[in-house]
């Protein structure tokens, strides 16, 4: 899993979201290994926004990463942000409510 926090500069998350949903429509078509993709705002700073990306292997999120679809389609993204840091985690554990027996 990969999660990229930015901050959209003043005034362009309207056109943050239009770039998003680029990636969004092709995210839908399907990718190799994606399995689920995410975009979240801060509920108390509407101007940060955090991007979470869930894939089936580390290879298949790097093999899109190179991609240069992917390196456009963000890249666009990129332009409406102050500021941005990107972290990549393993998930080690994950609790579900028990289903009733």
């Amino acid at each position: 899993m990969f999660l990229v926090r930015v901050r959209v500069k003043p005034g362009a998350s309207d056109e943050f979201l239009r770039r998003y949903r680029a990636l969004a429509d092709r995210v839908e078509e399907g990718l190799e290994g994606h399995v689920v993709h995410r975009l979240c705002q801060d509920l108390d700073d509407p101007e940060r926004w955090v991007i979470e990306s869930v894939w089936s292997s580390l290879e298949a999120e790097e093999r899109w990463e190179r991609m240069p679809e992917h390196r456009e389609l963000t890249g666009a993204m990129r332009e409406c942000w102050a500021e941005a840091d990107r972290a990549r985690y393993t998930v080690h554990l994950e609790t579900r409510r028990r289903e009733p027996q």
